[in-house]
Order: C-alpha cells, then sequence, then structure tokens
C-alpha cells in the first residue's frame, strides 16, 4: 500500500508541473506580444514621420524651384525692356517714308533714328538711317491728334537685327543710357550715332553698343545696354508702333 501511494503522489506531482508549466507560457507568449507591438508601433510611427517629412521637403524644393524659375523669367523680361515712357505710332501706309520702309525690312542691315522738328509752325518727324538716307514727313491731321512721347528726349532708332532667325525688330532710345540724366538741369543731350555696320557710339563717353544683339555694350567701360522699348510694324510700308 505504501509503494502505490507514492506512486500515486509521484504522478499527481507530475500533473501540477505540468499545468504550472501550462500556465506560465501564456503569460510569457502575452509579455512577448506586449514588447513586440509597441516596437512596431514605434517603428511604424517613424517610417510615417519620415515619409510625412520627405514629402514637405519635396514639396519646398519644388515650390522653391518654381519660385525661382517665375522671378528670373519676370527679371529678365523686366531687363529686356525698360519702363521708362514712350508711345509712337506712324502710319507708313499713308506716310510712305522709304527711310523708315528700308529700316522695317527684315535683314536689310538698316538702323533709322527718328527725331522731331518744326519748320514755319509746322511739325514734321524726321527720319535718318545708318545707310546715310534722309527725309522728313509733315504731321498731318490724325498724327496731331495722337498722343506722342518719343523716348526720353525726343528720339528713338530703329531697325531689324541681322543676328536671330527670325529677325528681331529693335526700338531703342536715342540718348545714351550711361550719360543721359533727365533729373539733370539742364537737360543735356548724349544721344548715340549709329554707323552702317550697326554698332551705335556715344561721342562723350566713347561706348560702343551693338544694336543687333539688344544693344548690349561692345566697346568701352562697363555699364548700361542700350534703352530698349517694344516694337511692332505691320510691315515696311505699315504702322509701327513703339512703346
Amino acid at each position: 500500500m505504501k509503494v502505490k501511494t507514492n506512486e500515486k503522489d509521484r504522478q499527481t506531482r507530475i500533473q501540477q508541473l505540468a499545468c504550472n508549466a501550462a500556465r506560465r507560457v501564456p503569460t510569457f507568449v502575452r509579455l512577448s506580444q506586449r514588447n513586440v507591438c509597441p516596437s512596431v508601433r514605434l517603428s511604424q510611427k517613424s517610417i510615417c514621420s519620415s515619409v510625412r517629412l520627405s514629402q514637405k521637403s519635396i514639396c519646398s524644393s519644388v515650390f522653391l524651384c518654381l519660385i525661382a524659375v517665375l522671378f528670373g523669367s519676370c527679371a529678365d523680361t523686366q531687363n529686356e525692356f525698360t519702363s521708362h515712357h514712350c508711345y509712337f505710332v506712324f502710319d507708313n501706309q499713308t506716310h510712305n517714308d522709304a527711310t523708315l520702309a528700308a529700316a522695317l525690312t527684315p535683314y536689310s542691315g538698316v538702323f533709322t533714328t527718328i527725331t522731331l522738328t518744326t519748320k514755319g509752325g509746322a511739325r514734321y518727324f524726321v527720319f535718318t538711317s545708318n545707310q546715310n538716307t534722309s527725309s522728313e514727313k509733315i504731321f498731318n491731321n490724325i498724327d496731331t491728334q495722337r498722343t506722342l512721347i518719343l523716348g526720353m528726349n525726343d528720339g528713338i532708332i530703329v531697325g531689324y537685327g541681322v543676328l536671330s532667325d527670325p529677325p528681331t525688330l529693335y526700338a531703342y532710345d536715342r540718348e545714351c543710357p550711361n550719360c543721359y540724366d533727365d533729373s539733370r538741369i539742364p537737360i543735356r543731350s548724349y544721344p548715340v550715332s549709329v554707323a552702317s555696320n550697326g554698332i551705335g557710339t556715344c561721342n562723350n563717353c566713347h561706348r560702343q553698343y551693338d544694336l543687333n544683339n539688344g544693344g548690349i555694350i561692345t566697346s568701352g567701360d562697363n555699364g548700361q545696354k542700350l534703352t530698349r522699348y517694344r516694337a511692332t510694324t505691320t510691315g515696311p510700308l505699315g504702322v509701327l508702333t513703339v512703346n
């Protein structure tokens, strides 16, 4: 009886140990799950935060690039044309001026200076080209009534450049931008004279400007290029508009 009792106790003890082990396994698993899940959640949060930061950085970079391009384009346009006032409209279909018509012919290499004069109480347009031709046309009734602002000091230069394709119609102020000062009293004129090759020269500062290439300085001290206005024409014997 004593042997059987010991055997029975031993089996009972084994069962108790087995039950205790079974209870401990789920607890360990639950603890492991709890430890793993926060790590996973933290990793997910870190990844999401990194993605959001990357997206913000990319968007900021793209936005800055667009702003730079926009302002760069605007800056280029502002530098190309002046903010000085100029308004000139001339109907060459009515006046039929050959000196101006030559300058309004693409690839002609002709640049014509336009100024004003008065004779006997009448006003005239004066056209002088860099090919040693000149002419005058009296104001008609429409010209008299039309608004006229002929550059900074009553003189502009027009003509097609020969270096671009399609050709560019240029309109420049006649005054040297590095010598003329409209705030100076009395106002002094420093006109640019244009040679047959399209190079303009200021007799005061001796700078030379390339009228075929946007009026840039080709000789002399650094400074501003020729003052440029917008210009359009309907043809040599059409309407010229400068503004």
